[in-house]
């Protein structure tokens, strides 16, 4: 009784790990494990496909294995060397082949989906452009054909492939949706990498940085929100509207003076930051204080009172404000949302 309660003492941390581990891939948003568009698909079933060869691998060579210790077992009073199988031509063509077969099974898929995602659709005026920048600790999206940028929400029809131009201004970061689809780098050497996907499921999706870039790294957050054509078409115009200020003249003056030397809305602001237009109704500020979790207004209170305590080594400044100002520039803020989705 007393080994079995030992032995279950030494199961118990390995089994709360695999439930840790395994607690992470429920996510529809964020799971390799459940694909929501076609590349991720892709490379889902190319995942099955080799950890099913190799559970197969594993389970006949156990079996052999089983069966060589038991066949060829020495038995009482057996004093003679089984035959020996060494240097045995038959079952050296056996095993160099079946390892090629199964190489060659993996190379012809993975091949074929390696080119097909390497396609360049950055001329296929059907596609919609977007050159995405990134920076510590955020992310910017650039619509050259539709002259708009946005931070942190990538807003995409779910009818049209998206072709995306990549680059950093600082350091080497990596662009990652994990349910559409897989990691390419934003390097600073120059070189724009280049990809595309799609999402014909309207939802939304998060995303993440997948090097290790600094301090902030794990809270890079993105999301990807994939919308009907006629809600993108509405998006579009209303990023495009005049920007709407304050109605108190002074809360105006100061929103000007200290937000937008670095930040815009509508046709106002800078381009040092993130772009303000609508967020509202964005899922989440700085990317990782989560608007169905926070009143959005109260996580706008604590991104501007402390960006260090948010998100350790940002470039964002500590503003000084006054308290009225805090809480008035949080309150328009929140209350700064686009309508062509309801407001949602």
């Amino acid at each position: 009784m007393m080994n079995r309660w030992h032995a279950v003492k030494r199961l118990l941390p390995i089994l709360a790990g695999l439930a840790l581990l395994l607690s992470a891939c429920g996510r529809a948003d964020l799971s390799t494990l459940q694909p929501q568009g076609p590349i991720a698909e892709k490379q889902y079933d190319l995942m099955k496909l080799s950890i099913g060869m190799m559970i197969v691998v594993v389970v006949i060579v156990f079996l052999i294995l089983a069966y060589v210790l038991i066949r060829f077992r020495r038995r009482p009073g057996q004093t003679e060397i089984p035959k020996q199988v060494e240097g045995s031509h038959k079952l050296e063509i056996i095993w160099t082949v079946i390892p090629i077969i199964l190489l060659v099974i993996l190379v012809v898929p993975t091949v074929k989906y390696v080119f097909e995602f390497a396609q360049d659709y950055s001329k296929d005026k059907n596609a919609i452009q977007v050159k995405v920048t990134s920076h510590q600790y955020w992310w910017e999206f650039d619509y050259p054909d539709y002259g708009i940028k946005t931070g942190q929400e990538l807003v995409i029809p779910t009818t049209k492939k998206i072709s995306l131009q990549l680059n950093t201004v600082d350091v080497l970061h990596s662009f990652w949706v994990p349910s559409l689809f897989g990691k390419i780098d934003t390097n600073p050497e120059g070189n724009t990498n280049k990809m595309y996907f799609e999402a014909p499921k309207a939802g939304v999706y998060r995303g993440k940085c997948a090097e290790l870039c600094g301090q902030s790294h794990a809270l890079m957050d993105f999301k990807v929100k994939a919308v009907d054509e006629a809600k993108f078409d509405a998006w579009v115009q209303e990023m495009k509207a005049p920007a709407v200020l304050p109605e108190d003249p002074q809360l105006a003056a100061a929103f000007e003076k200290k937000c937008l030397s670095c930040h815009a809305v509508g046709d106002k602001g800078g381009t040092l930051g993130p772009n303000l237009t609508g967020i509202g109704n964005k899922q989440a500020v700085a990317g990782v204080l989560l608007n169905d979790e926070t009143p959005v207004e109260e996580n706008l209170k604590n991104w501007i009172a402390d960006p260090e305590k948010v998100k350790p080594g940002s470039k964002m400044p500590k503003v000084t404000l006054s308290t009225e100002e805090l809480d008035g520039i949080s309150k328009y803020l929140a209350n700064y949302k686009l309508q062509y989705d309801n407001g949602k």
